[in-house]
């Protein structure tokens, strides 16, 4: 046998969904209740723990019977934006869950029997859900580095949307359910492979070394623990879940490994261009717009088509408000010849300032974020002619989610970088 042929094969095996749900038993997962395989004495119901914002009750078939998995062994409810049946229920309900956004799809009745570690991956996959993005960005330009700040951003925004459009070029289903074991269900209408989960927990730790060692002082070993810890927390978290094979988490790593290597060396010139450009703005708006469309037609409706909007238009906007902060004086990075930067002392005015920068920060934020939504959206479907009666039909056309995603995040960017530092400085924070 052939080295391709062999690496074939190991591909094959790491992709395989009986892989994923050996390591949930292992985990302490098991097999939903009511199904045959479940006994009557679970240790814990858990579809998420009790207050877990996963909880949710077990969808069921159309006509009340249980709904019945797809015949192709595809995850259920549905699939890469194409409908099907959802999966089987159990006796039990054990709450509400977070649904899938796109199909109120709603995920599996488990037993888990080690709530630490599921504990455990449920923070880890949230360190590449929007809730942790909305808050860590910020909280590195408002409280930490502005400069740093940006640039992870710069990074997140290449590596997620190359990410995103990989997936659907491949068009990978996610692991099949049964053998697996569903825990979340939020991104279940996307593709698998790669893991953009992976990527961006690989991405954001080594960026974070690169951007910080040598302008700030701290040992090299903190940042070299950080690293593997922040990863292999994020893909295990993955699989744990359901929502990813071996290979995709694999496939995740390595290619944010490869679009680092390429794309780190410009991240320097990128940044200053947003800044120091007189019409930067305006490719910076076009730029990330005509990847939004273009990434609208590489296939059918799912999730990941708003998740790559909401990127883009999270990037345009955070360079955006750095051009403006840094043309109005608002934002200035230290000068060359202060580095490497000690890190201060942790006084109760530091500390004091710091919190009223996030909770002022992050409620500005909100705020921006429901006003925008709630304009966008009756805007696009009024200039476009769709009916808005039921919004989640609404945002399946391009017409309202592109604009809905792209101008509330683009808005929200520019207001973390530029209209909040701005209040920032009038009331004496900053």
């Amino acid at each position: 046998m052939s080295l391709g042929q062999r690496l074939a094969l190991l591909a094959i095996r790491l992709q395989e969904p009986q892989r994923v749900a050996s390591f949930q038993r292992l985990c302490g997962v098991e097999v939903p209740l009511g199904s045959p395989a479940a006994g009557e004495d679970a240790e814990t119901e858990v579809r998420g723990a009790p207050g877990d914002p996963r909880r949710r009750p077990r969808q069921s078939g159309a006509d009340g019977s249980p709904a019945k998995p797809d015949c192709c062994g595809a995850p259920n409810g549905v699939r890469n934006g194409l409908a099907a049946e959802p999966g089987p229920t159990g006796p039990r309900r054990a709450g509400s869950l977070r649904r899938n956004s796109l199909t109120g799809e709603e995920g599996e009745l488990a037993k888990v029997s080690n709530l630490p570690l599921y504990y455990l991956f449920c923070f880890g996959t949230e360190l590449g859900n929007e809730l942790f993005y909305i808050i860590f960005f910020p909280f590195w330009i408002w409280n930490l580095d502005p400069f740093v700040g940006r640039r992870l951003v710069i990074i997140w925004v290449l590596v997620m949307y190359l990410g995103q459009c990989t997936k659907d070029i491949i068009r990978w289903p996610r692991p099949a359910s049964p053998p697996v074991i569903k825990l979340e269900i939020f991104y279940n209408s996307e593709y698998s492979m790669p893991s953009t989960h992976a990527m961006s927990g690989t991405a954001i730790p080594i960026a974070m070394i690169l951007l910080t060692y040598g302008r700030w002082q701290y040992p090299l070993i903190y940042g070299l623990i950080l690293i593997p810890c922040w990863s292999s927390l994020v893909c295990l978290s993955r699989i744990y879940m359901g929502m990813h094979s071996i290979l995709d988490v694999i496939a995740g790593f390595l290619y944010t490994i490869l679009i680092l290597i390429i794309f780190y060396p410009l991240v320097d010139l990128i940044d200053n261009f947003n800044q120091t450009y007189k019409y930067a703005p305006l490719i910076i708006i076009g730029l990330h717009l005509i990847l939004g469309i273009f990434s609208f037609t590489l296939d059918t409706w799912s999730t990941s088509r708003g998740d790559t909007a909401e990127i883009l238009g999270s990037g345009a906007g955070i360079a955006c408000g750095s051009h403006a902060a840094y043309n109005l004086g608002i934002s200035l990075d230290p000068s060359l010849h202060t580095l490497p930067l000690a890190i201060p002392p942790l006084t109760v005015t530091l500390f004091g300032k710091a919190i009223l920068r996030v909770v002022i920060g992050m409620l500005l934020v909100l705020f921006v974020r429901d006003i925008m939504k709630k304009v966008t959206i009756p805007l696009a479907c009024k200039l476009f002619g769709i009916p808005c009666h039921d919004l989640r039909q609404a945002r399946q056309h391009m017409e309202v989610e592109l604009p809905y995603r792209y101008i509330t995040y683009g808005t929200v960017g520019f207001s973390i970088t530029f209209l909040i530092p701005y209040i920032f400085s009038f009331i004496g924070i900053s």
